[in-house]
């Protein structure tokens, strides 16, 4: 059994489920995916892109030169699809059961007494 994943390599992973991305590329999606409430710094998101690449769950895809500087570009593997989709369904089932449990309450008035 694997173990829980990280959000932000949760985040990482979804952004490189959309399609191949540079580090930049990463983390303004990661944002935008977060809602704004996951920032990645650089520091941060190389070493988990190492770690990831390390696991086989990304891989690197293509580098080019853009204004001088080395732009590396990354993609999601089939074991890294394979670990988001467990992970997603792992997030989707406990999303449920809350749900489920919340509808099951007894309705409150807005004083916090039940109704």
């Amino acid at each position: 059994m694997s173990r829980q994943m990280q959000e932000p390599t949760f985040l990482i992973l979804t952004a490189l489920a959309g399609g191949s991305r540079h580090g930049y590329g990463i983390i303004t999606d990661v944002e935008r995916i977060s809602g704004g409430r996951v920032r990645l710094r650089a520091g941060t998101l190389y070493a988990a892109l190492d770690r990831l690449q390390g696991d086989g769950l990304i891989a690197a895809d293509r580098e080019e030169i853009v204004d001088g500087r080395l732009r590396r570009y990354y993609a999601l593997t089939d074991t890294g699809a394979e670990r988001l989709a467990t992970e997603a369904e792992r997030l989707r089932a406990r999303a449920e059961l809350a749900t489920r449990r919340l509808a099951a309450l007894p309705r409150l008035r807005g004083d916090g007494s039940p109704a």
